[in-house]
């Protein structure tokens, strides 16, 4: 198998493994907020203590993924146009 033959396939394999991560699961854990939903800050002990509400997340905890979201603007579009 070629080099070029075996990379074909295997970024073939990771595009339709993301895919299927976005197909089946469109949300995943926010990246700011670790899925919490508000950032942790500390008191003036050292103490954890609940933040602001996440503004990425809007205090969901979760976020769309990249994949889903393309998805999503493509059906929009698609259907937009041919109404």
């Amino acid at each position: 198998m070629t080099p070029i033959l075996l990379a074909i396939t295997f970024l073939l394999f990771v595009t339709l493994s993301y895919v299927s991560v976005c197909a089946a699961s469109p949300f995943g854990t926010c990246r700011k907020c670790n899925g919490f939903g508000f950032h942790i800050t500390t008191d003036r002990k050292g103490r954890p203590k609940r933040g602001k509400t996440c503004r990425h997340c809007k205090g969901h905890g979760k976020r769309i993924r990249v994949g889903r979201w393309l998805y999503n603007r493509w059906a929009r579009i698609h259907r937009a146009g041919t109404r």
